[in-house]
């Protein structure tokens, strides 16, 4: 039960979008040229001064879904709830982390490297889990043969995917969708190029659906 909502937002696209927001106004025509390219799970990281207010000003984009991303503490729980994010994602996973979320009604999508850590989680109630950092993980070998006897947990690898492997990652059967930054490169978000921006995420929309 702990996982359901998050895992009904990994299904809304292949590519969940990790964005470092530095200037706030850029906030809405970004979610909005990322949700109109067929990408509504936004992921702001709370990596800069302007997440917050960009996760406010996004959480009004029509047909978007927004989460907090780099959830490390329970004050990061609060402000990202308070700011109207409807999900969150985490590096890692703590008790006390976990615990926030649970107290917060907030969906997490926490962090875990390996069968333990997984396991861990999964005894919990979290079959819906991040796998970070992906690529030095050992990439998508190393999740496919985590996956093997854990069949029940649905993973987004997260972590150096890019369009040049994300296809490797969403073959795999234990694969809901990949987190992804290259969706949103910086210089295109400084130049306002939301139509480069929209192109981006329409082809990611596309992968693993060939």
């Amino acid at each position: 039960m702990t996982s359901r909502e998050t895992r009904a937002i990994c299904e809304m696209a292949p590519i969940v979008p990790v964005l470092v927001i530095d200037d706030a106004a850029h906030a809405r025509p970004l979610a909005e040229a990322l949700v109109a390219g067929g990408l509504p799970a936004l992921e702001v990281t709370l990596r800069t001064p302007a997440a917050l207010e960009a996760i406010r000003i996004m959480a009004q984009v029509p047909g978007g879904v927004v989460g907090a991303g780099t959830l490390v503490t329970p004050e990061d729980v609060r402000a990202a709830k308070a700011a109207g994010a409807r999900f969150g994602v985490s590096p890692g996973a703590t008790d006390r982390l976990l615990a926030a979320c649970e107290a917060e009604g907030l969906p997490l999508l926490p962090g875990a490297a390996t069968a333990s850590e997984a396991m861990r989680l999964l005894e919990r109630g979290y079959d819906m889990l991040k796998f970070f950092p992906a690529e030095a993980s050992g990439g998508a070998p190393a999740l496919k043969a985590i996956g093997a006897p854990l069949p029940q947990i649905g993973f987004c690898p997260t972590g150096g995917v890019s369009p040049q492997n994300a296809e490797s990652y969403l073959s795999l059967p234990n694969v809901v969708c990949a987190g992804g930054s290259w969706v949103a490169p910086k210089n295109m978000v400084a130049a306002g190029d939301w139509a480069g921006i929209e192109a981006l995420a329409r082809a990611a929309a596309a992968l693993g659906r060939g």
